[in-house]
């Protein structure tokens, strides 16, 4: 063969074999209680899959279930059909994992908001009380009442956490404001149940709040539903949640699931995956409060400047926020 023809010959094996990788991962991801387009915590993680999937142009598979008896149901299946890397959206799912993972050694798992010590796991959590702190700090500084409330989903240790870091961030701007908080419930319809969650919001409102920071997935939008009804202000949780109801939403405490997703695939594709405990907090990018055209006039440069002035503290260690879990751990 000439050497004109080896050439091109030789490039159209690498691409052959570079695309041949591309599209030997085989991923898929199992959301939790209330769907990819609850507008929040699934739909965070549903959007990194599809980023991940138009940049790489590798196809995805998913599965929204609608019982906790799916969940190993879900994993199982699509373990046993070829899937090589399996994300499941929430602590929930814990359990089921740490049954199915050694089942399937060869597989990746990526679990999202808890740690699961299998050698094929990778246990993505987020630093959650940063990120509400600085969203307690502007919902206090906003507040005209020194009343703000708190509405989470399930009665959980992770939702406390927000709760705690909310707390905790109000107080920091004034010292003597009052934090109302309730739970939506203390099952996994926690999350789903809006008319329940605006319920708990309306109430607060009656009592006083001006401002109410929602950690409750697809309930949430009860919360920013009433808020927006009733003039007053919401803060979303999880996706940027501000254009929901412009005006209404004074910010959203965004937490990167789609991050963690869209890298955990392509970690995986490009063969740099590894398992173990993986924590993103203010400092990584994974937690962050949200500022745009949506919201940009409802906070002023005073206020801006103490929560920037607040971040860098937290992010440099001098400023500590307290992890709900730490004091769970006493």
């Amino acid at each position: 063969m000439s050497r004109k023809l080896i050439l091109p010959a030789l490039v159209a094996l690498v691409l052959a074999l570079f695309a041949g990788n591309a599209l030997a991962l085989n991923p898929a991801v199992i959301y939790d209680m209330g769907g990819k387009f609850d507008k929040s915590f699934n739909q965070a993680a549903h959007m990194g899959a599809e980023q991940f999937s138009k940049e790489s142009g590798v196809a995805y598979r998913d599965f929204e279930p609608t019982n906790e008896s799916q969940y190993e149901q879900a994993m199982r299946r699509f373990a046993s059909r070829g899937s090589d890397l399996i994300v499941v959206v929430g602590f929930s799912f814990a359990s089921a994992l740490e049954k199915i993972a050694p089942e399937f050694p060869d597989t990746k798992f990526v679990i999202i908001d808890m740690v699961v010590d299998q050698p094929n796991v990778q246990s993505v959590i987020f630093k959650e009380h940063e990120g509400s702190f600085l969203v307690g700090m502007i919902a206090a500084m906003k507040s005209k009442t020194d009343k703000v409330g708190f509405v989470g989903g399930m009665d959980v240790p992770l939702i406390r956490k927000f709760a705690l870091g909310y707390k905790e961030g109000a107080q920091y701007v004034n010292k003597d404001i009052e934090v109302f908080q309730n739970m939506t419930g203390t099952t996994p319809a926690a999350w789903g149940d809006p008319i329940k969650a605006g319920e708990l919001a309306r109430s607060q409102f009656d009592r006083g709040a001006d401002v109410i920071f929602t950690a409750a997935g697809g309930s949430g939008m009860g919360v920013l539903q009433a808020a927006a009804d009733l003039k007053k202000y919401s803060i979303g949780v999880d996706s940027n949640q501000n254009y929901l109801f412009p005006g209404s939403v004074l910010t959203s405490m965004v937490k990167r699931v789609d991050l963690a997703v869209a890298s955990a695939m392509e970690n995986a594709l490009n063969g740099t995956w590894k398992p173990g405990v993986r924590v993103l907090g203010l400092a990584e990018g994974g937690v962050d409060y949200a500022l745009d055209k949506y919201n940009a006039s409802l906070i002023s440069d005073e206020m801006k400047a103490r929560v920037e002035g607040a971040k860098a503290d937290i992010i440099a260690g001098k400023l500590k926020v307290t992890d709900y879990f730490d004091i769970m751990d006493k």
